[in-house]
C-alpha cells in the first residue's frame, strides 16, 4: 500500500483508539465524543506527516523518531490547551507516533523511482 494512505489510514485509526483511552479519566467521560473526533482528526494529520516523511526518507528508525516526535508534539498542544492530562495525552499520542512510523516505513510502498545505476528516474 502506499505509504501516504498507510499512514493515513493507520493514524485515523489509532487516533480513534487513542481517543477512547479517555474512558479511563472519569473525568472526560461526558466529553468522549468530542475527544475520540478531536483524536482521530490528530492521527489523521500526523499520519500523512509521517507518510510524506517516510517516502522522502528511506530510513525506518529515522521514521519511527518522526512519528513520535510529530504525534507527541500534536498531543502536547492539546494537553497544554487544557492546561493538566499531560501523561495521559501524550503517552498514548506517542504510541501512535511510533506505530504508525514503524508500519509505514516498514511495510508502506512509494517513493522516489530509482532507475538501475541509483540516480532518480
Amino acid at each position: 500500500m502506499n505509504k501516504l494512505l498507510l499512514g493515513l489510514l493507520l493514524g485515523g485509526g489509532l487516533g480513534v483508539l487513542d481517543g477512547l483511552t479517555a474512558w479511563f479519566t472519569p473525568e472526560v467521560r461526558k466529553d468522549i465524543l468530542g475527544i475520540v473526533m478531536g483524536s482521530t482528526f490528530k492521527g489523521l494529520v500526523a499520519g500523512l506527516l509521517i507518510g510524506f516523511f517516510s517516502r522522502k526518507v528511506a530510513s525506518i528508525p529515522a521514521t519511527v523518531v518522526f512519528g513520535v516526535v510529530v504525534s507527541g508534539f500534536f498531543a502536547y498542544l492539546v494537553a497544554a490547551q487544557m492546561g493538566k492530562y499531560y501523561f495521559e495525552l501524550m503517552l498514548p499520542g506517542a504510541l501512535v507516533g511510533l506505530i504508525t512510523g514503524y508500519v509505514t516505513a516498514r511495510y508502506g510502498k512509494g517513493g522516489p523511482e530509482r532507475n538501475p545505476e541509483g540516480r532518480p528516474a
